[in-house]
């Protein structure tokens, strides 16, 4: 007699085929299953990413995520404890791709300054193209656990910048300065000049009105990092 996974089998062919069988079978139930989680995680927060970037966090529920994904409220709370929890993970998933756009913005340019002004305009006509959504990002009153990632993403954001500056400083293209606070400015500034106009996403503002708005970003940013 032989033991496989724990279990005791007769040595004989019949047996052991049946139990080979049965433990192949099972298996791909397991994956089945897995697959099915999966597909089932990612409707949830395809929905509720969905939701945020037309209606922002406030108009986001459980019920609402469910609806839009056409699952059991239940079927949410398996994969997300809470609101709280839902929208911490969203949150997180839709800065990390904006951030990986903005540092791979920042490798693209002849010079330190350019590539410090296409960052900036970039990551600013982003923005007014998805007005709720970067509100929402950006500003929005949220739950402590989305303000903690907002923190995080910000810093994130500086750490950007300070390479950025730093390097500019090093091709003596900025003056001198203490990078990280700097980087941080620039994040501020970028941030703030935005809030508002994001904040009125139904009273869109014109083409023109964009190119402004933009313009003056990018020109403060290299004022504020001693570019000319």
């Amino acid at each position: 007699m032989r033991s496989i996974a724990g279990c005791d089998l007769i040595e004989s062919p019949i047996s052991l085929s049946r139990f080979l069988i049965r433990f192949i079978m099972a298996y791909r139930q397991t994956e089945k299953t897995k697959a099915r989680q999966l597909e089932v995680r990612q409707a949830i927060v395809d929905a509720a990413l969905d939701l945020i970037t037309n209606r922002g966090f406030s108009g986001i529920s459980i019920r609402a995520v469910a609806e839009k994904a056409k699952l059991a409220s239940g079927s949410v709370y398996k994969h997300f404890a809470s609101k709280s929890e839902l929208c911490s993970y969203v949150f997180r998933l839709a800065s990390k791709a904006e951030l990986a756009r903005v540092a791979n913005q920042s490798l693209q340019g002849e010079t330190v300054r350019i590539r410090l002004q296409q960052t900036v305009i970039g990551f600013s006509e982003r923005a007014i193209k998805q007005p709720r959504l970067s509100y929402a990002l950006i500003a929005e009153p949220v739950d402590p656990l989305v303000d903690a990632e907002r923190i995080k993403l910000r810093q994130d954001y500086a750490d950007v910048f300070a390479e950025l500056i730093t390097e500019g400083m090093q091709q003596k293209e900025f003056v001198e300065q203490q990078a990280n606070i700097s980087a941080a400015a620039l994040v501020g500034i970028i941030a703030e000049t935005l809030v508002v106009p994001l904040s009125r996403a139904k009273n869109k503002i014109t083409v023109k009105q964009q190119s402004a708005l933009i313009g003056s970003i990018q020109e403060l940013c290299m004022r504020a990092v001693g570019s000319a």
